[in-house]
């Protein structure tokens, strides 16, 4: 049975029940399994927290330690768990398919990888209707560079700082997060542009983002005008003016940034940087490895929600509920870019893949999980932004759906961030009253919260109050 368990930390948050029983750790003791994590796991691995956790099972929005302590899992396995741990529905059709067909390679047919693709793309706008299956985010945006040079007979790709797009050594060069970057020749044609950051950027205000939160900045900008957004396309501009040749392959962007920190953009910036990106030739490329699958709320894919169609699209993570599967979607024309030669992939849209891809489709449309994300991830954000009211750490709460940041600073004039180890202490105080998040941005001065997407608002009311619990410590601290 669930052992009790009582956080060192009081609070007065109780946390929801929840009728799942895990089974019973029967592996290696703890101190057996810090061992071998130090001599035989890459120490390039790392864990969380002063002292790991060592996780044994996984129910929807929970998961249980070794130990049978329950936790709200706020980060979903970074971003991943789109549905919930072990989703019954998930479980059961790969579990079938297990016994069925593990694996051909797509130089054969099979029934899944094509339900799976017209499945998938009958959820994209045309032209995006044709799909090339891969197993990572990494490797699916490693093959987007790729299209978009080969289509274009271009070579110049843009990103914007503070991007995650994977740590291949061909995406390090779009990834503009000094932690990731490592002294290696990487990046040749890559070119990193300013982010238009609302909050921490030189231009901000209080009606920039598309998020039922705004910054504390404010501006005197009338309805529909944005002098923030103006700006940052005026220095989209000057980087298109002196820093790439006069054509370019394309221009890569999370429609809300992930590991930053749910950076947001303001409202119609992707719209004129991705016209000023096709008028010199170049792709559109929406890494929605983070935003995609309805977790934004109001649309299905991140880039609805700025009025654009790009060119090509990316997907990972939450696509395969934990599975390792990604996806490139494109238009049949740039598609063809990749036929002239050819391009394999073994375990790309293989049948078990497919199959738990097919399935975390129907579990999004069959629990509505969309809707649960536009509803809970709404009430989240201004639950939270009470707390951004009441205390003067709390810099930043921003973010759509349950795609959500909040941005710790030591106060709110100044904007810097909150020391590395005051944010570790709320951080650890957060997982040992049985709530756990993330962590993101240039400083690590971000929480980000990212739930499965089948959490509840009893769920948020039992979070925000441990977080609540967790800043009032640090302030007595302090």
């Amino acid at each position: 049975r669930q052992q009790k368990w009582k956080s060192s930390v009081s609070t007065q948050a109780k946390m929801p029940p929840c009728d799942f029983v895990p089974e019973k750790y029967e592996s290696y003791p703890y101190e057996r399994m810090q061992k071998i994590r130090e001599q035989n796991i890459a120490p390039s691995l790392r864990t969380y927290y002063k002292k790991p956790l060592l996780l044994h099972q996984g129910h929807m929005q929970w998961l249980f330690d070794h130990e049978g302590r329950r936790y709200l899992d706020l980060f979903a396995g970074i971003v991943t768990v789109s549905v919930g741990h072990c989703h019954p529905k998930v479980t059961m059709a790969t579990q079938k398919q297990l016994a069925r067909l593990w694996h051909t390679t797509n130089i054969y047919m099979y029934p899944p990888i094509h339900e799976y693709a017209e499945k998938l793309t009958s959820l994209f706008p045309d032209p995006l209707k044709v799909v090339y299956l891969t197993n990572s985010g990494s490797e699916a945006n490693d093959l987007a560079m790729f299209m978009a040079r080969l289509h274009t007979r271009n070579f110049d790709i843009i990103s914007l700082r503070g991007g995650y797009h994977g740590s291949s050594p061909y995406t390090l060069g779009l990834t503009s997060l000094t932690p990731y970057k490592h002294g290696v020749a990487n990046g040749f044609g890559c070119t990193a542009t300013m982010l238009p950051d609302v909050f921490r950027g030189p231009w901000g205000g209080s009606h920039c983002r598309d998020s039922p939160v705004q910054t504390v900045r404010k501006c005197s900008c009338t309805e529909g005008a944005c002098l923030a957004k103006d700006h940052y396309i005026e220095q989209f501009k000057d980087t298109l003016n002196t820093s790439v040749p006069k054509t370019v392959a394309g221009f890569i962007a999370e429609p809300i940034q992930g590991v930053n920190g749910a950076v947001q953009y303001p409202r119609n910036f992707l719209k004129e940087a991705y016209q000023l990106i096709r008028e010199r030739g170049g792709l559109c490329i929406s890494d929605e490895v983070q935003t995609g699958f309805g977790r934004t709320g109001s649309h299905f894919w991140g880039f609805q929600t700025h009025g654009v169609v790009p060119d090509i699209v990316t997907l990972a993570k939450g696509i395969g509920n934990g599975f390792p599967m990604a996806a490139v979607v494109t238009t049949k024309e740039i598609a063809n870019s990749l036929a002239q030669n050819l391009h394999f992939n073994t375990f790309g849209g293989n049948p078990l893949a497919c199959v738990a891809g097919a399935a975390v489709l129907d579990a999004i449309e069959e629990d509505s999980l969309q809707k649960n994300s536009e509803d809970v991830g709404t009430y989240m954000l201004l639950e939270l932004a009470k707390l951004r009211d009441e205390f003067e750490i709390v810099g930043d709460v921003r973010g759509k759906g349950l795609m959500i940041g909040v941005e710790m600073v030591t106060d709110k004039d100044s904007r810097c961030p909150l020391p590395a180890e005051e944010i570790s202490q709320i951080w650890e105080d957060c997982k040992d009253m049985g709530v756990l998040i993330g962590r993101g941005g240039l400083y690590s001065q971000t929480f980000r919260i990212k739930p499965p997407m089948c959490i509840t608002k009893r769920d948020v009311d039992f979070a925000v109050e441990v977080f609540r619990t967790a800043l009032q410590r640090h302030t007595e601290r302090a």
